[in-house]
């Protein structure tokens, strides 16, 4: 899983699908998680991508 901003988050895709071989899973940040910040920079994350 990779928290990021919005102007990281083709950074962030490209990622998952490098290291997963895979379709990503672009989410928001939950509420009680929106603290978190962006693996790429120190904004907050406002995007969660996964493989699922």
């Amino acid at each position: 899983m990779i928290y990021s901003c919005e102007e990281h988050i083709e950074i962030a895709l490209d990622d998952i699908v490098d290291q997963f071989q895979t379709y990503p899973v672009l989410s928001k940040v939950p509420v009680d998680k929106s603290s978190t910040g962006c693996e790429y920079c120190e904004k907050q994350a406002v995007y969660m991508v996964e493989n699922k």
